[in-house]
Order: C-alpha cells, then structure tokens, then sequence
C-alpha cells in the first residue's frame, strides 16, 4: 500500500519542518511541501508531530529469571511497544555458563520467531568467554547479524565474567566489529552487602536499594571504561543510573574517549523514595535501583550535554505474584519492572513538553542514536527518503493518564498509575504498514522481523 501523511510537523535528529511523506511499500519514497503523489491512504496530520519510530535498545521479553519468566513474550511485549509508539527492540540473549552462544541463540530464537509485532534484534550476553567463545564472535557478527556484546560485572555464578574475561572479550569484539555493552555495577560489594543486611534481618524492598549504593556503579562504569581504553573496544555503558557513574564518563572523554551510555526512563522520572512503600515498593524493584533527586538532574542535563546518548527501558515486567516470590526476603524479588508501551510518550511529556530537552534531542534518544550506536542508521532511526518507513503520528494535546486498567502490556500493575501525560501516539506505521491506529492493531502476530545490524562505528 503506497500512503501520503499530509501537513505533519515532521521532526528528525537534525530537521523540524512542515512538510508531506509518500511512502512506497515497506520505504519512504518521497518528503516535502505539498507532495503531487496519489496515495491508496491519504492521512492528515495537521497539528500533529512525525516523528521516526521508537528504537528501544534494552528490553527483557520472556525472559527466565530466577526461577520464573518475564511476563510480556514477544508477541505481548512488541505489541505493547507499538501500541506507545516504538517500532523497533533489541533483547539481550543469555549465554548459559558452559554453552556456546549458538545454543542462547537458538534458545531465543524459539520464542521470538514468528511472535513479533514489531521489528527486533538482539544483544549477545557472554557470560562464559573461553577460547570457544572466542570463535563464535564473529560468526555471531558476520552471518547473524549480532553486533553487541553485553557483559555483566555482578551477578556471581551465573552472568558474571571477571576482568581478564572482560578484556578477552574486548579484543576479539574489536577485531570482528562489534561492540561491548555493560551492566556496570561492582557484584563482589553488592553480594557482601545484600548479605549483612539478610543476616541482620533487614529483608523489605528498601535493603535491595541500600544494598546497592552508587559507589557500587561508579566504581564499575569507571572500570569498564577504562579496560575499553586499554583494549581500544568500542564500549556502552546500559541502564545508567547516577551522577557518580556519569562523571566516569565525562573523564574518560577529558582523554579523548568516547564511552556510550544509555539511561532509563525510570531513572529520569522516579526516584528511591518509591521503597519506602514496605512491600509495594517491590514494584520499583530493579537493579541497578532507583536513585535521588540529584542523580535525575544529573542524567537530564547528560542528555543535553550529549554525554547520554540514549533512553531506554530495561523493560524486564514480572506479575505481582512474581513479585510476592520475595515478600519475605527482598534478594528473591524478580528484578525488572514494565516500562515498555510509556517510554516515548513519558520521554516526550516530562522532556520536551517540560522544556527539559528539545524536540530534535528527543528524536534523537528515543530512535536516531539508537539506530546509529548499533549498526541500523539510515534504515532505521530516521525519516529520510530510502529509509524503511517506521513512523508515529503523535497528537501533543491530547492529555492521558497511564494505568494498569488501560496499558497493553501483560502486568498487573503499573509504575506510573495515575501518571497524567501530554501527547498521544496515535498511530503507528511498521515498515510501510499501519500497525495500530487509535489503539486498534492492523497487522498480525508475524509481522514483525529480525534485522540484521551491520559491524558498528564510534561516529556519533
């Protein structure tokens, strides 16, 4: 189907201008003033943004943890994502200690393939670098498509790789193309602290938040970036929480590196009082946890900076009976909570409707450097002519409350119940295809692909 959206503030990384988009199948054919094209679809978006769909680059879809599954698969969670205006996920497939990452790979295969709404690719997380490892990392890069390397600093005994691994791994990421991302928290300190408060009986939500103060993410996200200095890796930093951990980010580049960093939409929006709630404050439960007041100031005025390239979710939902898994003892309390669906609209909201950031830097961190950082910019990321034809249609008067009763994604609750929002995406288009118009889906389970990223470049 060949559509003509007429008279929308179309918005870019670099351009704000009235103006008219043909698309042509699956790609954008045509941008500009009172296009002459005849269209099977014809939309007006007077008064309305255009914006290039949402690419959130950390999301958890049925994911195993601790004994259970993230509740949203890939057909609710995508879904979702449409639904708020994202077009586009990266997931993060779990290399199990032991296994070659083919096995992960086939593993996440199973359950994404032919389940997507949206488009997808995924992260690799090596938890296991061995000299079979090392072999696999560029087939994973060159035939797969799979250029992101995740690592985690914590998590001992099941994700977590040591620093001789780390800088292994940096080398032959660096030699195939690739990147390395990093959950940068110091595991051996959390460990020990999560111990004393259990063995002092200190078991509620508020102990999982004191047990992971932000020296424990400084002091990891200063040492991530400088094993990616040493071995000259191209290095992401995911999920940053702090202005201690940012600062390890602003030194590095007073030596002429570049260290990507994402944050969260959480992170800028809620704060480490939330676990004060007794148990309902499981619900804020994710690590690295939420923090103060200062640390958001910090993370909104690193987006404006250009020091925080990206804002994404982390989303990992669990139920609340998931949740109450830890009722007694806050260390078995399913981390992760759902973000999904609200990310652009939140981000659009409390940044550029608050005068926080500007329209352009809002494209920027929901989608174009997304794109960039992991191999998929022009295709995606962006509204321009040949690229594929992800676009939202945001109506940014349209006022909204955020709650369990309304949202699509599959959770019991919400994190911003009641939360009043400006802008609405009202329609979402995949791929030359409308997906969801004013809440109703029009493609099927399926639709959505897997994209193959190219080998990545430090150039944004």
């Amino acid at each position: 189907m060949s559509i003509l959206i007429k008279n929308g503030r179309v918005v870019t990384a670099s351009e704000d201008a009235i103006a008219d988009v043909y698309i042509e199948g699956e790609k954008i054919a045509a941008i500009g003033k009172n296009l002459p094209m005849k269209a099977e679809r014809e939309i007006d978006a007077n008064g309305k943004f255009v914006f290039p769909g949402g690419i959130d680059p950390h999301v958890h879809l049925d994911m195993p943890f601790m004994g259970t599954f993230s509740s949203d698969s890939y057909e609710t969670g995508t879904l979702a994502a449409l639904h708020g205006g994202t077009t586009m996920v990266i997931d993060f497939i779990l290399q199990t200690q032991g296994k070659p990452l083919r096995h992960a790979l086939e593993a996440w295969q199973g359950r994404s393939n032919g389940n997507c709404f949206g488009d997808y690719s995924f992260h690799m997380a090596v938890t296991d670098f061995n000299d079979d490892t090392k072999k696999e990392i560029e087939e994973m890069v060159e035939k797969e498509g799979i250029v992101s390397f995740k690592t985690f600093m914590a998590y001992k005994g099941a994700l977590m790789i040591d620093d001789r691994q780390m800088v292994g791994l940096m080398n032959e990421v660096k030699r195939c193309g690739g990147m390395v991302t990093v959950h940068a928290t110091n595991g051996d300190l959390i460990d020990f602290l999560v111990a004393k408060h259990r063995s002092e009986g200190k078991l509620s939500p508020l102990y999982h938040y004191l047990s992971q103060p932000e020296i424990t993410e400084s002091e990891a996200t200063g040492r991530f970036a400088d094993l990616a200095y040493q071995t000259g890796a191209i290095g992401y930093v995911v999920h940053m929480t702090c202005e201690g951990a940012l600062n390890h980010i602003r030194d590095a580049a007073k030596r002429n590196q570049k260290v990507y960093a994402e944050t969260c939409i959480q992170y800028l929006l809620l704060d480490a009082s939330l676990y004060e709630k007794d148990f309902d404050g499981a619900k804020w439960v994710m690590s690295p946890p939420l923090r103060q007041k200062k640390d958001q100031e910090t993370l909104w005025a690193g987006i404006n900076q250009g020091s925080v390239q990206v804002v994404a979710t982390d989303h990992c939902p669990f139920k609340w009976e998931q949740k109450k898994m830890g009722e007694k003892d806050f260390s078995k309390i399913p981390n992760g909570h759902p973000a999904i669906e609200h990310r652009v609209e939140l981000l659009f909201s409390e940044g550029v409707v608050k005068n926080r950031i500007s329209l352009n830097k809002f494209v920027e961190v929901a989608s174009t450097n997304a794109a960039k950082i992991f191999g998929m910019f022009p295709a995606k990321g962006t509204i321009a002519v040949g690229s594929d034809a992800d676009i939202i249609i945001l109506d940014p008067e349209v006022k909204h409350k955020l709650s369990a009763k309304t949202h699509h994604m599959n959770v019991d609750y919400s994190s911003y119940e009641g939360w009043e929002v400006t802008g609405k995406t009202k329609m979402t288009i995949l791929r030359g295809k409308v997906a969801v118009e004013d809440g109703k889906v029009h493609i099927p389970k399926g639709y959505g692909k897997f994209i193959k990223r190219n080998k990545v470049k430090q150039h944004i």
